[in-house]
């Protein structure tokens, strides 16, 4: 049985869920969908090029989300192994990191394709587009998901496998099918499957867990949301066009703001943890403090704007957003380097 039996089940129940939203917006899901159901036939697919269609399913993975997931997976590897680990073993976990990843992107986009056809941000999607059919992206991501388990635990070990299927799993059906729609703190819990890479680089050399993977993964939990919601703050309209109730789309922009700079206190706190415990030295400890000021800044400067009710433009939510991604490469590029210094 299967992940497919399951995930089949699971997904056809949820188009009610869409036709309430839609019926509150004065449309039916059955007049948003035929469109991108006509899109998805065999005769309008023959007609695009091979090489669109292997963009397409490359496309299903999220390349760019899972950049971010190897950046916080190679460092880690380093501090695990003090020094450079096994080159052929970092190969071998980045490839089935991003096969994992990518199958969980890939299911992703399969259950939310209802509401994918009706947001401006994800529009060009290929279920949405019709150039991959919801049948071909769900048999992709599901065997995505077996090889990457298989290629683990064949290659790597099976502690890092079952992480790895662990992370998948969190993702599609915690949150996917079970907070997403239901609640404003789905990114606070949903974002933990994002955290696990951590502990996949960390397992991945020893085989075991330590507190330093832990500490890390700790940093990207609380790291998630604050880099999240400025990001949803900008596209909030579409949140609420398909009925995610995103923390934007349900509390003001001050409620927002004050969230973000709660949850960034804590995370530049937890990330100055793992010198004191032994696990990082003074390089890590001048750009975790030096990375977490700035972070810190544009938090407050953002809090500062929303209890000024600035709006539009002026808000500037996305300079937190872009600086997110900033940190967290910076922060991890010093964990990989800080056992060189040391």
């Amino acid at each position: 049985m299967s992940l497919s039996g399951v995930y089949v089940t699971a997904v056809e129940s949820r188009p009610g869920n869409a036709s309430l939203a839609l019926k509150a917006m004065g449309e039916s899901a059955g007049t948003a969908f035929p469109a991108a159901r006509e899109l998805g036939t065999s005769s309008s697919r023959t007609r695009r090029s091979f090489g669109a269609r292997v963009n397409a399913f490359v496309a299903l993975t999220k390349p760019r989300i899972i950049e971010l997931l190897l950046i916080t997976t190679v460092p880690v590897m380093f501090l695990a192994q003090q020094g450079v680990p096994d080159l052929k073993l970092v190969l071998l976990t980045c490839l089935g990191g991003y096969l994992s990843a990518g199958g969980a992107n890939a299911l992703n986009m399969y259950i939310d394709r209802d509401i994918d056809a009706l947001m401006d941000r994800t529009a060009q999607r290929p279920l949405v587009t019709g150039m991959v059919s919801p049948r071909e992206c769900l048999a992709f991501g599901i065997t995505l998901g077996i090889v990457s388990t298989l290629l683990f635990g064949l290659t790597v070990n099976w502690l890092s496998a079952w992480l790895s299927l662990g992370a998948l799993l969190f993702y599609v059906v915690v949150y996917t099918m079970i907070l997403k729609r239901r609640t404003s703190q789905n990114i606070v819990w949903g974002g933990i499957a994002g955290c696990l890479p951590v502990l996949i680089g960390w397992s991945s050399v020893t085989n075991s867990m330590s507190w330093a993977p832990i500490i890390l993964f700790l940093v990207m939990f609380f790291w998630t949301p604050p880099h999240y919601w400025p990001l949803s703050m900008k596209v909030k309209e579409d949140y609420a066009r398909v009925g995610v109730p995103m923390l934007p789309v349900v509390a003001s922009n001050k409620v927002v703001a004050r969230q973000i700079v709660i949850y960034s206190w804590v995370m530049v706190a937890v990330s100055l943890l793992l010198t004191p415990l032994g696990y990082t030295g003074w390089f890590y400890t001048v750009v975790a403090v030096a990375a977490g000021g700035w972070w810190l800044w544009e938090a407050h400067a953002l809090q500062n704007r929303a209890k000024a009710e600035v709006t539009g433009g002026k808000l500037k939510e996305m300079r937190l957003f872009h600086w997110s991604i900033t940190y967290v490469s910076l922060l991890f590029v010093a964990v990989a380097v800080d056992p060189f210094l040391r």
